[in-house]
Protein backbone atom coordinates (compact mmCIF):
# COMPACT_ATOMS: atom_id res chain seq x y z
CA UNK A 1 0.00 0.00 0.00
CA UNK A 2 0.93 3.47 -1.08
CA UNK A 3 1.74 5.77 1.91
CA UNK A 4 -0.19 8.85 1.45
CA UNK A 5 1.71 11.91 2.41
CA UNK A 6 0.82 15.40 3.60
CA UNK A 7 0.01 17.81 0.75
CA UNK A 8 2.69 20.01 -0.65
CA UNK A 9 2.91 23.56 0.68
CA UNK A 10 3.88 25.35 -1.87
CA UNK A 11 1.14 24.56 -4.43
CA UNK A 12 0.50 21.66 -7.23
CA UNK A 13 1.18 20.93 -10.87
CA UNK A 14 -1.01 21.32 -13.26
CA UNK A 15 -1.18 20.18 -17.14
CA UNK A 16 1.96 19.86 -18.86
CA UNK A 17 3.69 20.55 -15.53
CA UNK A 18 3.29 24.27 -14.84
CA UNK A 19 3.24 25.52 -11.81
CA UNK A 20 0.12 27.59 -10.78
CA UNK A 21 1.03 30.93 -10.00
CA UNK A 22 -0.13 32.14 -6.16
CA UNK A 23 -3.08 33.86 -5.58
CA UNK A 24 -4.94 35.80 -2.89
CA UNK A 25 -8.32 36.56 -2.67
CA UNK A 26 -9.89 40.18 -0.06
CA UNK A 27 -12.56 39.68 0.97
CA UNK A 28 -15.24 42.19 2.39
CA UNK A 29 -14.32 41.63 5.88
CA UNK A 30 -10.81 42.74 5.00
CA UNK A 31 -11.72 45.93 3.10
CA UNK A 32 -14.29 46.86 6.33
CA UNK A 33 -11.86 46.05 8.59
CA UNK A 34 -9.35 48.30 6.75
CA UNK A 35 -11.74 51.19 6.27
CA UNK A 36 -13.11 50.96 9.76
CA UNK A 37 -9.29 50.95 11.17
CA UNK A 38 -9.07 54.47 9.04
CA UNK A 39 -11.71 55.88 10.10
CA UNK A 40 -10.64 55.31 13.56
CA UNK A 41 -7.33 56.66 13.05
CA UNK A 42 -8.91 60.06 11.84
CA UNK A 43 -11.10 60.19 14.54
CA UNK A 44 -8.49 59.71 16.67
CA UNK A 45 -6.17 62.32 15.41
CA UNK A 46 -9.30 65.03 15.01
CA UNK A 47 -9.67 64.18 18.95
CA UNK A 48 -6.36 64.83 19.67
CA UNK A 49 -6.46 68.23 17.88
CA UNK A 50 -6.14 70.63 20.41
CA UNK A 51 -8.15 73.13 18.33
CA UNK A 52 -10.52 70.72 17.38
CA UNK A 53 -11.31 69.84 21.40
CA UNK A 54 -11.43 73.47 22.32
CA UNK A 55 -13.70 74.22 19.10
CA UNK A 56 -15.60 71.13 20.54
CA UNK A 57 -15.83 72.56 24.00
CA UNK A 58 -16.91 76.08 23.37
CA UNK A 59 -20.20 74.69 21.39
CA UNK A 60 -20.89 72.61 24.47
CA UNK A 61 -20.73 75.14 26.42
CA UNK A 62 -23.24 77.54 24.01
CA UNK A 63 -25.71 75.06 24.07
CA UNK A 64 -25.02 74.28 27.93
CA UNK A 65 -26.43 78.10 28.73
CA UNK A 66 -29.52 78.76 29.90
CA UNK A 67 -31.47 80.23 27.29
CA UNK A 68 -30.05 77.35 24.98
CA UNK A 69 -30.91 74.78 27.11
CA UNK A 70 -34.61 75.90 27.95
CA UNK A 71 -35.24 75.64 23.93
CA UNK A 72 -34.04 71.89 24.15
CA UNK A 73 -36.46 71.23 27.04
CA UNK A 74 -39.49 69.55 26.75
CA UNK A 75 -42.54 69.71 29.51
CA UNK A 76 -44.71 66.93 29.02
CA UNK A 77 -48.78 67.35 30.00
CA UNK A 78 -51.47 64.53 31.06
CA UNK A 79 -54.77 65.06 28.99
CA UNK A 80 -56.17 64.63 32.13
CA UNK A 81 -55.02 68.00 32.93
CA UNK A 82 -56.55 70.10 30.35
CA UNK A 83 -59.93 68.67 31.24
CA UNK A 84 -59.84 71.74 33.93
CA UNK A 85 -60.92 74.87 33.09
CA UNK A 86 -58.11 76.66 34.35
CA UNK A 87 -55.18 74.70 32.14
CA UNK A 88 -55.63 77.35 29.42
CA UNK A 89 -53.34 79.70 32.20
CA UNK A 90 -50.76 76.91 32.26
CA UNK A 91 -50.75 76.65 28.09
CA UNK A 92 -50.38 79.93 27.78
CA UNK A 93 -47.51 80.49 30.44
CA UNK A 94 -45.87 77.56 29.03
CA UNK A 95 -45.82 79.01 25.21
CA UNK A 96 -44.74 81.87 26.35
CA UNK A 97 -41.78 80.75 28.48
CA UNK A 98 -40.19 79.48 25.09
CA UNK A 99 -39.76 76.00 25.46
CA UNK A 100 -41.47 72.61 23.92
CA UNK A 101 -44.68 71.30 25.54
CA UNK A 102 -46.05 68.01 24.50
CA UNK A 103 -49.61 67.04 25.19
CA UNK A 104 -48.72 62.75 25.85
CA UNK A 105 -50.35 60.75 28.33
CA UNK A 106 -48.23 60.21 31.59
CA UNK A 107 -48.36 57.85 34.46
CA UNK A 108 -50.01 58.27 36.94
CA UNK A 109 -52.48 60.64 35.12
CA UNK A 110 -52.78 64.70 35.84
CA UNK A 111 -48.86 64.75 35.92
CA UNK A 112 -46.07 66.93 34.31
CA UNK A 113 -42.76 65.46 33.27
CA UNK A 114 -39.33 67.31 31.90
CA UNK A 115 -37.61 65.32 28.95
CA UNK A 116 -34.61 66.91 26.79
CA UNK A 117 -33.92 66.61 23.19
CA UNK A 118 -31.49 64.11 22.26
CA UNK A 119 -28.25 65.30 22.70
CA UNK A 120 -26.11 67.23 19.73
CA UNK A 121 -22.87 64.91 18.60
CA UNK A 122 -20.44 67.66 20.98
CA UNK A 123 -22.41 67.38 24.34
CA UNK A 124 -20.67 63.88 24.34
CA UNK A 125 -17.43 65.60 25.97
CA UNK A 126 -20.52 66.69 29.19
CA UNK A 127 -21.08 64.55 31.77
CA UNK A 128 -23.91 62.20 31.09
CA UNK A 129 -25.13 63.20 34.81
CA UNK A 130 -25.27 66.62 33.54
CA UNK A 131 -27.52 66.55 30.90
CA UNK A 132 -29.19 63.72 33.02
CA UNK A 133 -30.32 67.10 35.36
CA UNK A 134 -34.48 66.84 35.27
CA UNK A 135 -34.91 63.56 33.43
CA UNK A 136 -36.46 62.08 36.84
CA UNK A 137 -38.80 65.14 37.70
CA UNK A 138 -42.77 64.87 38.01
CA UNK A 139 -45.18 67.25 39.33
CA UNK A 140 -48.66 65.61 39.90
CA UNK A 141 -51.94 67.60 40.47
CA UNK A 142 -54.18 66.65 43.12
CA UNK A 143 -58.22 67.73 43.66
CA UNK A 144 -58.36 68.80 47.37
CA UNK A 145 -60.59 65.83 48.01
CA UNK A 146 -57.63 63.57 47.04
CA UNK A 147 -55.14 65.02 48.59
CA UNK A 148 -57.63 65.31 51.81
CA UNK A 149 -58.88 61.24 51.81
CA UNK A 150 -54.53 61.02 51.71
CA UNK A 151 -54.05 63.01 54.62
CA UNK A 152 -56.51 61.23 56.29
CA UNK A 153 -54.91 57.49 55.18
CA UNK A 154 -51.71 58.69 56.93
CA UNK A 155 -52.99 60.70 60.14
CA UNK A 156 -55.33 58.90 61.24
CA UNK A 157 -55.36 55.10 59.49
CA UNK A 158 -51.61 53.93 58.86
CA UNK A 159 -48.31 53.88 60.61
CA UNK A 160 -44.79 54.68 60.32
CA UNK A 161 -44.47 51.15 58.10
CA UNK A 162 -47.49 52.48 55.19
CA UNK A 163 -46.74 53.22 51.82
CA UNK A 164 -47.41 56.76 50.79
CA UNK A 165 -50.12 57.45 48.68
CA UNK A 166 -50.52 58.60 45.04
CA UNK A 167 -46.35 56.96 45.08
CA UNK A 168 -45.31 53.96 43.26
CA UNK A 169 -42.42 52.08 44.99
CA UNK A 170 -41.01 50.91 41.91
CA UNK A 171 -40.85 54.68 39.97
CA UNK A 172 -38.12 55.88 39.77
CA UNK A 173 -39.08 59.59 39.46
CA UNK A 174 -38.58 62.16 42.41
CA UNK A 175 -42.36 63.26 42.62
CA UNK A 176 -43.91 66.62 43.74
CA UNK A 177 -47.41 66.82 44.76
CA UNK A 178 -49.38 70.22 43.60
CA UNK A 179 -52.65 71.48 45.28
CA UNK A 180 -54.76 73.91 43.84
CA UNK A 181 -57.36 75.70 45.89
CA UNK A 182 -56.91 73.70 49.08
CA UNK A 183 -57.54 76.85 51.94
CA UNK A 184 -60.93 77.38 50.20
CA UNK A 185 -62.01 73.71 49.94
CA UNK A 186 -61.30 73.54 53.82
CA UNK A 187 -62.93 76.40 54.72
CA UNK A 188 -66.64 75.70 52.25
CA UNK A 189 -66.16 72.09 53.95
CA UNK A 190 -66.27 73.44 57.54
CA UNK A 191 -68.71 71.26 59.52
CA UNK A 192 -71.45 73.32 61.00
CA UNK A 193 -72.75 72.40 65.06
CA UNK A 194 -74.92 70.02 63.76
CA UNK A 195 -72.03 67.88 61.79
CA UNK A 196 -69.79 68.15 64.42
CA UNK A 197 -72.71 66.45 66.97
CA UNK A 198 -73.35 63.85 64.53
CA UNK A 199 -69.51 63.28 63.78
CA UNK A 200 -69.07 62.46 67.52
CA UNK A 201 -71.59 59.90 67.70
CA UNK A 202 -69.88 56.03 67.39
CA UNK A 203 -69.57 54.49 64.41
CA UNK A 204 -69.31 58.05 62.05
CA UNK A 205 -66.10 58.62 59.99
CA UNK A 206 -65.61 60.89 56.99
CA UNK A 207 -62.51 61.96 55.78
CA UNK A 208 -64.10 64.99 53.94
CA UNK A 209 -64.89 67.06 56.80
CA UNK A 210 -63.48 65.60 60.14
CA UNK A 211 -59.67 66.54 58.37
CA UNK A 212 -58.67 70.13 58.78
CA UNK A 213 -55.01 72.51 58.80
CA UNK A 214 -54.04 70.87 61.86
CA UNK A 215 -54.27 67.33 60.10
CA UNK A 216 -52.87 68.26 56.67
CA UNK A 217 -49.71 69.95 58.50
CA UNK A 218 -49.05 67.02 60.08
CA UNK A 219 -49.27 64.90 56.87
CA UNK A 220 -47.19 67.22 55.22
CA UNK A 221 -44.04 66.69 57.83
CA UNK A 222 -44.79 62.78 57.56
CA UNK A 223 -44.24 63.41 53.78
CA UNK A 224 -41.15 65.11 53.96
CA UNK A 225 -39.48 62.96 56.47
CA UNK A 226 -40.98 59.56 55.72
CA UNK A 227 -40.78 59.82 51.25
CA UNK A 228 -39.15 63.47 51.35
CA UNK A 229 -41.90 64.40 49.12
CA UNK A 230 -42.68 67.97 48.71
CA UNK A 231 -46.30 69.30 48.43
CA UNK A 232 -47.00 72.57 46.53
CA UNK A 233 -50.14 74.13 47.70
CA UNK A 234 -51.21 77.05 46.17
CA UNK A 235 -54.65 79.17 45.55
CA UNK A 236 -55.22 78.90 41.66
CA UNK A 237 -53.85 78.11 38.63
CA UNK A 238 -52.31 81.53 38.13
CA UNK A 239 -49.73 80.26 40.95
CA UNK A 240 -49.47 77.19 39.76
CA UNK A 241 -48.32 78.25 36.17
CA UNK A 242 -45.36 80.53 37.58
CA UNK A 243 -44.18 77.55 40.03
CA UNK A 244 -44.13 75.33 36.60
CA UNK A 245 -42.42 78.35 34.77
CA UNK A 246 -39.94 78.77 37.52
CA UNK A 247 -38.56 75.00 38.11
CA UNK A 248 -38.49 74.78 34.29
CA UNK A 249 -36.08 77.64 33.83
CA UNK A 250 -34.02 76.15 36.81
CA UNK A 251 -33.87 72.68 35.33
CA UNK A 252 -32.13 74.59 32.21
CA UNK A 253 -30.03 76.17 34.66
CA UNK A 254 -29.10 73.15 36.41
CA UNK A 255 -26.20 71.28 34.00
CA UNK A 256 -24.43 75.07 32.96
CA UNK A 257 -23.99 75.83 36.99
CA UNK A 258 -22.93 72.08 37.68
CA UNK A 259 -20.31 72.83 34.87
CA UNK A 260 -19.40 76.08 35.94
CA UNK A 261 -18.89 74.95 40.07
CA UNK A 262 -17.09 72.07 38.22
CA UNK A 263 -14.56 74.26 36.86
CA UNK A 264 -11.27 75.32 38.28
CA UNK A 265 -10.58 78.86 39.87
CA UNK A 266 -9.16 82.03 37.56
CA UNK A 267 -5.66 81.47 38.60
CA UNK A 268 -5.60 77.60 37.91
CA UNK A 269 -3.50 76.26 35.13
CA UNK A 270 -6.05 74.82 33.22
CA UNK A 271 -7.50 77.48 31.22
CA UNK A 272 -8.67 80.71 31.07
CA UNK A 273 -12.08 81.83 33.16
CA UNK A 274 -13.93 85.28 33.13
CA UNK A 275 -10.51 87.72 33.74
CA UNK A 276 -7.58 84.29 34.33
CA UNK A 277 -4.43 84.21 33.21
CA UNK A 278 -3.97 82.27 29.89
CA UNK A 279 -1.29 79.26 30.85
CA UNK A 280 -0.26 77.20 27.68
CA UNK A 281 0.93 73.98 28.00
CA UNK A 282 4.68 74.68 28.24
CA UNK A 283 4.41 76.42 31.00
CA UNK A 284 3.82 80.25 29.61
CA UNK A 285 1.28 82.28 31.79
CA UNK A 286 2.40 80.85 34.82
CA UNK A 287 4.54 83.80 36.12
CA UNK A 288 1.43 85.90 35.32
CA UNK A 289 -1.00 83.48 37.27
CA UNK A 290 1.44 83.73 40.18
CA UNK A 291 1.57 87.38 40.01
CA UNK A 292 -2.57 87.80 39.67
CA UNK A 293 -2.67 85.03 43.21
CA UNK A 294 0.01 87.57 45.07
CA UNK A 295 -2.69 90.09 44.08
CA UNK A 296 -5.97 89.06 45.59
CA UNK A 297 -4.44 90.01 49.03
CA UNK A 298 -5.71 93.16 50.52
CA UNK A 299 -3.99 96.34 49.72
CA UNK A 300 -1.54 94.57 47.55
CA UNK A 301 -0.65 96.92 44.68
CA UNK A 302 1.05 96.16 41.06
CA UNK A 303 4.71 96.89 42.20
CA UNK A 304 4.49 95.02 45.56
CA UNK A 305 3.02 91.87 43.29
CA UNK A 306 6.41 92.73 40.60
CA UNK A 307 8.79 92.80 44.11
CA UNK A 308 7.68 89.20 44.82
CA UNK A 309 7.43 87.55 41.85
CA UNK A 310 10.70 89.06 40.99
CA UNK A 311 12.32 87.33 43.91
CA UNK A 312 10.32 83.67 44.28
CA UNK A 313 9.44 83.25 40.30
CA UNK A 314 6.78 80.72 41.51
CA UNK A 315 4.93 79.29 44.57
CA UNK A 316 7.39 76.42 44.14
CA UNK A 317 10.45 78.32 44.81
CA UNK A 318 9.06 80.53 47.60
CA UNK A 319 7.62 77.17 49.73
CA UNK A 320 11.49 75.94 49.13
CA UNK A 321 12.52 78.89 50.63
CA UNK A 322 10.17 78.65 53.75
CA UNK A 323 11.70 74.87 54.34
CA UNK A 324 14.91 76.09 54.38
CA UNK A 325 14.14 78.80 57.36
CA UNK A 326 15.11 77.56 61.10
CA UNK A 327 12.44 79.70 62.76
CA UNK A 328 8.72 80.17 62.64
CA UNK A 329 9.28 84.48 62.99
CA UNK A 330 12.23 83.63 59.94
CA UNK A 331 9.34 82.28 58.08
CA UNK A 332 7.23 85.15 58.88
CA UNK A 333 9.92 87.69 58.06
CA UNK A 334 11.01 86.30 54.76
CA UNK A 335 9.55 88.40 52.55
CA UNK A 336 9.62 92.15 54.73
CA UNK A 337 12.47 93.75 53.48
CA UNK A 338 12.11 92.73 49.67
CA UNK A 339 13.01 95.93 47.59
CA UNK A 340 9.64 97.76 46.00
CA UNK A 341 10.52 99.56 43.20
CA UNK A 342 8.42 103.28 42.58
CA UNK A 343 7.54 105.14 40.17
CA UNK A 344 9.17 108.63 39.74
CA UNK A 345 12.13 107.39 42.16
CA UNK A 346 11.30 108.53 46.06
CA UNK A 347 11.76 106.87 49.35
CA UNK A 348 12.73 103.33 48.37
CA UNK A 349 9.85 100.58 50.06
CA UNK A 350 9.56 97.31 51.18
CA UNK A 351 6.84 94.96 51.29
CA UNK A 352 6.34 95.45 55.23
CA UNK A 353 6.02 91.94 57.43
CA UNK A 354 2.22 92.18 57.70
CA UNK A 355 1.88 90.95 53.53
CA UNK A 356 5.49 88.89 54.89
CA UNK A 357 3.07 87.06 57.17
CA UNK A 358 -0.07 86.75 54.93
CA UNK A 359 1.66 85.41 52.09
CA UNK A 360 3.66 82.92 54.46
CA UNK A 361 0.36 81.36 56.16
CA UNK A 362 -1.56 81.19 53.22
CA UNK A 363 1.45 78.39 52.09
CA UNK A 364 2.00 77.22 55.51
CA UNK A 365 -1.10 76.78 57.28
CA UNK A 366 -2.97 73.99 57.40
CA UNK A 367 -6.04 75.81 59.07
CA UNK A 368 -8.74 76.79 57.02
CA UNK A 369 -10.85 78.89 59.45
CA UNK A 370 -7.73 80.96 60.10
CA UNK A 371 -7.91 84.89 59.34
CA UNK A 372 -4.78 86.41 57.23
CA UNK A 373 -5.67 89.69 57.47
CA UNK A 374 -5.76 91.19 61.22
CA UNK A 375 -7.23 94.59 59.79
CA UNK A 376 -10.71 93.21 58.23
Amino acid sequence: MAKVGPPRARGSYRGRGQRRPPTWEISDSDTEGAASAEADSEAATRARDPAEERRAAAEALRLLRPEQALRRLTVLVDPAILEDAGADILMEALGSLGCEYHIEPQRPSRSLRWSRVKPEPCLKSVPAELLAAGEQELLLLLEPEEFLQGVFQLTQICGPTCSVPWISPESPTCPHLAVIGLDAYLWSHQPNAQEMRRLESPGTACAEVVVGWPEVEEALVLLQLWANLDVLLVASWQELSQHVCAFTKALAQRPFKCLQESKAFSFCTAGRWVAGERVTRDGTGLRGAWWRQIRQFNRVSPAVADAVVTAFPSPRLLQKAYLACSTEQERLALLADLPVKVDGGGQLRRVGPDLSRRICLFLTSTNPDLLLDLSS
